[in-house]
């Protein structure tokens, strides 16, 4: 909702009629008991309560809530899944073919836009410690 004959970084707000610009603000939230602060880009008014987030900011809030559920679960995160698949030197679709979670699997999980299993955490865990075991895996499904 962009108003004719204002700059493209301005908006007005529909809720309190006042002016919203856009910006990237440092946003904390906090779920089971940790916290994580992270970039949000949004349209911000001049107090805290007057913001609107598009796209972008939910896909932020949806991936920092992601890195959250997997800390008070105690799941890896997706840095770790990235840092583990690499470790085993698969391509993400190498990865989600021999370890399983479909096609797309490990782009999700490494984005944060779909929380690991506990069994898949578990599995690169394991695969983590002893990378041979990878070599288990594909003796036992040829």
């Amino acid at each position: 909702m962009k108003l004719e004959g204002c700059a493209m970084d301005t908006m007005i707000s529909p809720e309190t009629g006042r002016p919203l610009t856009f910006g990237v603000r440092p946003t904390t939230f906090t779920f089971g008991g940790r916290s994580l602060t992270v970039d949000m880009p949004g349209w911000y008014g001049e107090d805290e309560e007057d913001a609107i987030f598009d796209k972008a900011g939910q896909t932020a809030y949806h991936r920092a809530m992601t890195v959250l559920k997997a800390r008070a679960s105690g799941l890896l995160e997706p840095s770790d899944v990235r840092r583990i698949r690499r470790k085993l030197k698969l391509s993400q679709r190498d990865a989600s073919a021999r370890l399983g979670g479909g096609p797309a699997a490990f782009q999700k999980y490494e984005a944060g836009d779909v929380l690991v299993s506990q069994a898949m955490s578990n599995l690169l865990r394991l695969l983590d410690r002893d990378p041979s075991l990878l070599d288990v895996l594909s003796q036992e499904a040829a």
